[in-house]
C-alpha cells in the first residue's frame, strides 16, 4: 500500500538555483527527470583517429571538460551532476573506458597513503533500489585494481532503511525513470567510498524512491531512520548525498537525535547551488552533528579552487558545531556555518563512475563522468573510516582540532553565481569566497593525508 506523503509545496527553488547557475556559467541547464534521447552518447573516435578516452582524461585533468560538454542534475534532491555529450543537450556522455578521476588520481591529490588496511564499514544512504549495483561495483573496482567487495564475502551489504531486505525496484512509470536516475547517484557514492578506502566494508541502505524527489518531512524521517539502521549495522562512517529544506521538524526531536551519534562520522553534501543566500542551509548538512562537505575544482596540475556551485551558508537554528573555528562562527553570527571540509566536486574534474541500470530508457550509462558534492561527501566518509580515529568524533569537531598541515588550504574561487554575499546585509564575504583559512565553499580546505581523520 502506498504511504501517504505529507508533501509541502515545492516551488522548484533548488532545481532553479542549479539551472540558473549553470546558464550563467554558459553550460547546459540540468534537466532532472527529463525524458531525453540517449542515443549515440558513447565517445567515439576523433576525426584525426586519436584516442577519445585519452582526450577526455586530459580535459578532466586540465579542468577544461565543460568547454565542450554540458552537465545535468541527476535527480531533484541529490547533489550529483553527470557530464553530457555537448553543451547543447542532456544526453549523458558515455566512454568506452574510465575517463574521469579514479582512486589513484584522488589519492595523489590528497596525499593519501598507498596502502589501506581498515575494514571499517562505510554506510551509504540513497534513494531507490539498483539491482545492478553489486555487479557495477565489481566492474569499477576491478578496473582500478581494487580488492573485490561483494555480497558473498560479506564486504558489501544491502539493506533497506528499516534494516530489512531491499524491496524490488520500480519497473514501470515515473518510479522506474527516477530509479534509473538515482542509480547513477548510488554508483557514484559507492565508487567514491571505494576510492577513499579500498579495504573498507560497504553498507548500502535504500530509502524509498520517492525520497529522490519529494522535499518533505517523510523523506527526512526516512533518512533519519536509515542512519539509525546504519548505526545498528555497525557503520563507522555514514554518507548522505541528498539535501532537503530545513524546518522545525527535521532540526529537532527524533529526526535530529537520529543524526547524533558520538564516535560515528556522518557526512553530508552541502549542495550544488552555490551560496544559499539565506539563513537556513539544506538538511542534513546544516546539523552541527554532521560534517558538511563542500567542493573544489581539482586540476591535476595547479592549485585547487572553490567550485562555483559548491553549497555554503548558515543555519541560524543552531549554535556553531562543536569545535568550529572562530572565523567560521563569525561568518554566521556565531551560528552553524557550512562547509566544514571539501573535496573534488566539479564535473569538469569529475570522477569516473560505472552504472548500467536503465529500466526506463533501456540505454545504460556504463562509464561516465560525474561531479557534484555527492562526490565529495562519500569520499570524506571513506577517509574517516579508513583512518579510524573515531572515538572523539562529534560532528566535524576533530577536523577543526587537527593541525593546519592536515589540510590543503584552498584560497581561490567563489560560489556566487546564483547568490552574491554582497547582496545580503551582515553576510561576510568568506561565506562565498575562498581565502586563507576557513571559507564557506571549501571549509578548512581539502584533505592532506589522513591526520585530520
Amino acid at each position: 500500500m502506498e504511504r501517504t506523503r505529507r508533501k509541502r509545496p515545492d516551488h522548484g527553488l533548488r532545481a532553479a538555483a542549479v539551472t540558473l547557475a549553470l546558464l550563467i556559467a554558459g553550460v547546459a541547464a540540468p534537466q532532472a527527470m527529463a525524458e531525453t534521447s540517449r542515443t549515440g552518447a558513447t565517445a567515439g573516435a576523433t576525426a584525426d583517429g586519436g584516442d577519445p578516452v585519452a582526450r577526455l582524461r586530459q580535459e578532466v585533468r586540465t579542468g577544461s571538460l565543460l568547454e565542450s560538454h554540458g552537465v545535468r542534475a541527476v535527480c531533484p534532491r541529490c547533489d550529483s551532476q553527470v557530464v553530457t555529450q555537448t553543451t547543447a543537450n542532456t544526453t549523458p556522455l558515455r566512454t568506452a573506458a574510465p575517463a574521469g578521476y579514479g582512486p589513484a588520481d584522488l589519492a595523489k591529490a590528497y596525499h593519501i597513503p598507498a596502502k589501506s588496511k581498515s575494514t571499517a564499514t562505510i554506510a551509504i544512504i540513497d534513494a531507490g533500489v539498483d539491482p545492478n549495483l553489486a555487479s557495477d561495483l565489481a566492474t569499477y573496482r576491478s578496473s582500478f585494481a581494487l580488492p573485490p567487495c561483494d555480497v558473498a564475502s560479506g564486504c558489501l551489504t544491502l539493506k533497506n532503511y528499516t534494516g530489512g531486505r531491499q524491496p524490488a525496484p520500480q519497473k514501470n512509470g515515473p518510479g522506474a525513470a527516477l530509479e534509473e536516475d538515482v542509480a547513477v547517484e548510488t554508483s557514484l557514492d559507492l565508487d567514491a567510498a571505494s576510492a577513499a578506502c579500498p579495504t573498507c566494508r560497504l553498507l548500502e541502505i535504500s530509502v524509498p524512491w520517492q525520497d529522490g524527489e519529494d522535499d518533505n518531512d517523510v523523506s527526512t524521517a526516512d533518512f533519519a531512520e536509515a542512519v539509525d539502521t546504519a548505526v545498528a549495522q555497525g557503520a563507522s562512517a555514514i554518507s548522505i548525498s541528498y539535501g532537503y529544506t530545513a524546518d522545525v521538524t527535521n532540526t529537532s526531536g527524533a529526526i535530529l537525535n537520529s543524526l547524533r551519534h558520538k564516535g560515528i562520522a556522518i557526512t553530508a553534501s552541502t549542495g550544488d547551488s552555490g551560496f544559499n543566500g539565506g539563513i537556513h542551509q539544506s538538511w542534513p548538512s546544516n546539523l552541527p552533528s554532521v560534517t558538511a562537505v563542500g567542493g573544489v575544482t581539482l586540476p591535476a596540475d595547479g592549485p585547487a579552487t572553490a567550485w562555483w556551485a559548491a553549497g555554503s551558508g548558515c543555519e541560524t537554528r543552531f549554535a556553531a558545531a562543536t569545535g568550529q573555528s572562530a572565523p567560521a562562527t563569525a561568518a554566521c553570527g556565531h551560528h552553524r556555518a557550512a562547509a566544514d571540509v571539501s573535496a573534488d566536486a566539479d564535473p569538469a574534474t569529475g570522477l569516473a563512475v560505472y552504472d548500467t541500470y536503465a529500466p526506463s530508457s533501456g540505454e545504460p550509462y556504463n562509464w561516465t563522468i560525474v561531479g557534484g558534492t555527492s562526490a565529495s561527501a562519500p569520499y570524506i566518509a571513506g577517509l574517516y573510516a579508513r583512518a579510524g580515529h573515531l572515538s572523539p568524533v562529534q560532528g566535524p569537531n576533530s577536523l577543526y582540532e587537527a593541525p593546519a598541515s592536515a589540510f590543503t588550504d584552498v584560497t581561490g574561487g567563489n560560489n556566487e553565481d546564483y547568490h552574491q554575499c554582497a547582496d545580503y546585509p551582515g553576510v561576510k564575504a568568506s561565506l562565498c569566497n575562498a581565502g586563507t583559512g576557513w571559507d564557506g565553499p571549501t571549509g578548512i580546505g581539502m584533505p592532506h593525508g589522513l591526520d585530520a581523520f
